[in-house]
């Protein structure tokens, strides 16, 4: 099928978390046969902090932030198949979301794709006249990064035709097993961009614990941290471009997760953090949400922690060869269950069947 899909950015991670969940998705999704174009605006300085170069299994379609710019890259809904809008591309959502539901061909299937549901939800639960909410009875399926039956009832109450989770995982080709790199050396590391929804988890589960073990040293990775007043023993090193992701995970002795605080409360929304860790090896800690058992094992694979605390405890007790344990244990699991080849097939799936629907109607 052909699909185009409107997103923040597939060829930048900077401010851009999604990044490598749409690369590990569209990538598998291209090897089923799909031939995907993604269209991301030139926003943020996105463009200007690529870390990768357009790949081969996906036309990439940069357009600058305007109205001119965005209707032609609207009006491409038109040749496809299946149309994509994600949430959170940064420039004139709204509008958007709109203009490819109205460009869109009679037996196009149109998906909106959720990235960040609990905030999407909160949105239109607080604002009755928000568009979105004529949107969705437009819309064939809602797709989420995750949020179990939660999300799903939620979208079905709001007049969703069905809403499928869609969760992170491994994409082994990119994210695996590496050397330690002396630049990430640290007894833990954090990577995660500074949002105004995570710096206060990020203080009580991180900085709390960088204060309660101060023989200990602490990396800080991600951007917006550069102001932010941090203990002694806690280095920043700012924006980490996705090469050296894996390199980031392995080195320190343990890695942490932070959910931000609405992903945590909904859960069963593992980050892409939690399989790119997992899949290089890493020992992770996260913060406690609903759900980290039907992805990795407590103790076992991933530790979990209930507050800084807590955090401080795994670290203190941990030895190299414990941790080394875990990102074994963990390493085994997200390959055998949790590869971006496994979602795409469900995808797939999905696709082929409302196509099949689509065809039978517009027969009818």
């Amino acid at each position: 099928m052909k699909i185009v899909f409107y997103g923040s950015s597939l060829l930048s991670s900077y401010w851009n978390g999604a990044a490598t969940y749409y690369r590990g998705l569209l990538r598998a999704l291209a090897a089923h046969g799909h031939d995907i174009t993604f269209y991301e605006p030139d926003a943020f300085g996105r463009q200007q902090n690529r870390d990768i170069d357009p790949p081969d299994w996906c036309r990439v379609v940069v357009y600058e932030a305007s109205p001119e710019s965005l209707a032609r890259a609207v009006a491409e809904a038109r040749q496809a198949d299946v149309v994509v809008k994600a949430s959170g591309v940064g420039y004139a959502d709204d509008t958007l979301l709109a203009g490819v539901l109205e460009a869109a061909a009679p037996h196009a299937i149109r998906i909106f794709w959720d990235v960040d549901a609990p905030a999407t939800l909160a949105d239109l639960q607080a604002e009755p006249d928000h568009p979105s909410h004529a949107a969705l009875q437009r819309l064939d399926l809602v797709l989420t990064y995750g949020g179990g039956d939660t999300v799903v009832d939620a979208y079905r109450v709001l007049g969703a035709a069905d809403c499928v989770p869609i969760y992170n995982a491994l994409d082994p080709t990119t994210h695996h097993p590496v050397a330690p790199d002396a630049r990430f050396a640290s007894t833990l590391g954090f990577l995660g961009n500074r949002l105004p929804d995570r710096e206060s988890r990020v203080d009580a589960f991180f900085l709390a614990a960088a204060e309660a073990l101060p023989q200990r040293d602490f990396l800080l990775g991600g951007s917006g941290w550069g102001d932010r007043r941090l203990p002694p023993n806690v280095r920043n090193i700012g924006h980490v471009p996705t090469r050296d992701h894996n390199a980031f995970n392995v080195t320190p002795m343990a890695v942490l997760n932070i959910n931000r605080a609405s992903m945590a409360a909904t859960g069963f929304s593992p980050p892409t953090r939690v399989f790119e860790a997992a899949g290089a090896g890493a020992c992770l800690i996260t913060d406690e949400w609903p759900g980290i058992d039907l992805f990795l094992t407590p103790g076992e694979e991933i530790l979990v922690a209930r507050d800084g605390r807590d955090v401080a405890d795994h670290v203190a007790g941990l030895t190299r060869e414990r941790a080394d344990e875990i990102g074994r244990a963990a390493l085994r699991r997200v390959l055998a269950e949790h590869t971006y080849e496994s979602r795409a097939i469900l995808v797939d799936t999905l696709l082929r069947r409302l196509a099949a629907e689509k065809a039978a109607g517009l027969a009818a």
